[in-house]
């Protein structure tokens, strides 16, 4: 399956947590390992400050660096986290768009390593997750390629 096959698949099939953030994802690139997430902030998912609570964002980020190794792994994955390490550097404010980049630091056989940016629409960077999860293959039916 190619890139423009698989991003359509996916968009046509969400993750639930995708789905319920309301990311759109907007590109990928197998061969790259690399995705990239956009999101409007919705107010329910704001602190009191009316920033974006960062649990949100770390689950945004998750999924961009998650999705980015199911696409670099070319087939049938899932890839639980082991552990996880996230960085803020500003705010996101409510009503405004982000965009969520993932990317495949090192494919192994059954541990990957992965990173994620958030980024405010002028590009400038808000947070950064390091992860790494296993690499497990998945049969039956799934939600993304190879059903």
């Amino acid at each position: 399956m190619d890139d423009a096959e698989l991003l359509d698949r996916m968009r046509s099939k969400k993750a639930p947590t995708t789905a319920l953030l309301g990311l759109e994802l907007e590109a990928i690139n197998q061969e790259a390992g690399t995705t990239r997430f956009r999101m409007v902030a919705k107010p329910e998912f704001c602190n009191p400050m009316g920033n974006l609570q960062g649990g949100i964002i770390t689950t945004a980020l998750d999924d961009a660096a998650a999705t980015a190794v199911i696409a670099k792994s070319r087939r049938r994955v899932g890839v639980p986290t082991i552990e996880f390490k996230i960085s803020f550097f500003g705010p996101a404010r409510v009503g405004e768009s982000f965009f969520f980049e993932g990317r495949v630091l090192k494919l192994g056989r059954t541990i990957s390593f992965a990173e994620a940016d958030m980024l405010d629409g002028k590009g400038k960077l808000l947070a950064r997750l390091t992860t790494s999860c296993m690499v497990i293959d998945v049969e039956g039916p799934g939600l993304f390629a190879g059903e």
